[in-house]
């Protein structure tokens, strides 16, 4: 039986890293798309190349994308990333610094745009539950009027291949993704969280580094990668 493909946004963090070995696990091909967005921890865009070397992909492409030139997030511009900072109780219309404007929206664009020349139907990508507390291009409700616009929108979605964006992690927390990647072997020494790196390593302060190291905690497990 002919495997089904699927274009999956990959960052080099833990929640695309596990989605990749999850989406091979459910019997999808994977194609990858990565971008360089002039984001401050570009080291990340490394982590990936090495990632999916441990795999069997069909294609990685990286785009570029000059949020630079946009700024308005701590991730693109000259603005300091919050560090100890983390509260998991902020209200949801709290929009942190690291915010990056239409990001996802860009992304999935692009992702839209590939996926159509490829004739993929299936588009993953890897929010999870602490991102749409605080990021409003991760929330169940975005994702299901992205989906919507994307069938509007183009050739197949006109002609009857449905577009489906899939975040099967959207309600999990970041330990519940861990535990799967665990169960996954996904070598997370090979992943970067961190929003602000220093020659690659991680600063194990900001929120993405926090609710890291709380994850593998509530793993039992060490998280493998180097903090300064």
């Amino acid at each position: 039986m002919t495997k089904r493909n699927a274009l999956i946004l990959m960052s080099g963090g833990i929640d695309s890293s596990t989605l990749l070995a999850y989406i091979i696990d459910k019997g999808f091909t994977p194609y990858i798309l990565s971008f360089d967005y002039s984001q401050r921890n570009k080291v990340e865009i490394e982590k990936v190349k090495e990632f999916v070397k441990d795999y069997d992909i069909k294609m990685h492409k990286i785009l570029k994308a000059n949020f630079g030139d946009i700024g308005g997030s701590a991730l693109t511009d000259n603005i300091e990333v919050p560090k100890d900072a983390f509260d998991a109780s902020s209200p949801e219309d709290e929009i942190p610094v690291t915010y990056v404007p239409a990001r996802n929206t860009i992304f999935l664009s692009y992702a839209v745009a590939v996926a159509e020349t490829l004739k993929i139907q299936d588009i993953f990508f890897g929010a999870h539950i602490y991102d749409y507390s605080n990021y409003p291009d991760c929330r169940p409700e975005y994702i299901e009027a992205f989906e919507k616009m994307a069938n509007l929108g183009t050739e197949m979605g006109v002609t009857g291949k449905k577009i489906s964006i899939n975040a099967p992690f959207v309600k999990m927390s970041k330990a519940d993704i861990v535990k799967i990647g665990l169960g996954l072997n996904v070598d997370y020494s090979k992943t970067l969280s961190c929003y602000d790196p220093s020659e690659g390593v991680s600063c194990g302060h900001c929120d993405a580094c926090i609710i890291r190291k709380k994850a593998f905690e509530e793993n039992g497990v060490q998280d493998p990668i180097k903090y300064l």
